[in-house]
């Protein structure tokens, strides 16, 4: 795969704690620039983001919810995403409450993205659900990827970045086999090399979420 055909799966993210206004700029070039899928930037930058990239831009900004442990009561993930829409984004990644799931309060956490799928629609964005892989076992995440494929929810993410593990090949290849085709799958966490972005899209998939984009693309290109 091209560098140029690499570039389009990735969200090219910054969400350190630390990460600035001038850091957040630099990102919505880059991804101009390398004609990144989107740009994943916390909710305080995106109107920012969009401003950064103009009118009919094809590269998407994308923002997180409930992040990153997934806590905030659904009307706090409500009101986080209908700010973030107004304030210009495509995507929304929110966290799933996964201290709700631990408990077993599936129908809880199935409406709340239900809900949150259905105001993204009317808004014409799009819902990733983040349900942090790497504290599920491997019926858990089966469950939790059959709870949001019921939400009708967009993507099926794995990792915030912020747990003890990100992405993993045999993760995505379990959510490929559960979800059905439809449904899509962002493997972020932990996606340093273009051998671990190449791995991923061939384990099922369509989207990763990178702070090392430009590394990433660039070593096939100098390959």
């Amino acid at each position: 795969m091209s560098g140029e055909e690499l570039a389009t799966y990735i969200d090219h993210t910054i969400l350190r704690p630390d990460a600035t206004q001038e850091q957040v700029l630099q990102l919505c070039d880059e991804a101009r620039n390398y004609n990144f899928a989107a740009v994943c930037v916390p909710p305080c930058y995106v109107q920012l983001a969009t401003e950064r990239l103009g009118p009919g831009s094809l590269v998407k900004v994308a923002t997180v919810v409930g992040f990153p442990l997934g806590y905030s009561h659904s009307k706090v993930k409500f009101l986080e995403t209908h700010q973030a829409i107004a304030d210009g984004a495509n995507e929304i990644d929110v966290v799933m409450n996964v201290s709700f799931f631990k408990s077993g309060r599936y129908s809880e956490i199935q409406n709340e993205l239900s809900d949150l799928a259905n105001f993204c629609h009317l808004k014409e964005a799009e819902l990733k659900v983040i349900i942090e892989t790497a504290l599920l076992s491997h019926d858990e995440i089966a469950k939790a990827c059959e709870i949001c494929a019921a939400a009708g929810v967009d993507f099926v993410k794995t990792s915030t970045g912020f747990a003890s593990g990100g992405a993993r090949v045999e993760d995505v290849q379990l959510m490929r086999r559960v979800l059905p085709n439809h449904i899509k799958i962002k493997a972020s966490g932990g996606i340093k090399t273009y051998a671990d972005a190449l791995a991923l899209i061939e384990a099922g998939a369509d989207r990763l979420g990178c702070s090392a984009s430009i590394q990433i693309v660039k070593h096939e290109q100098s390959a």
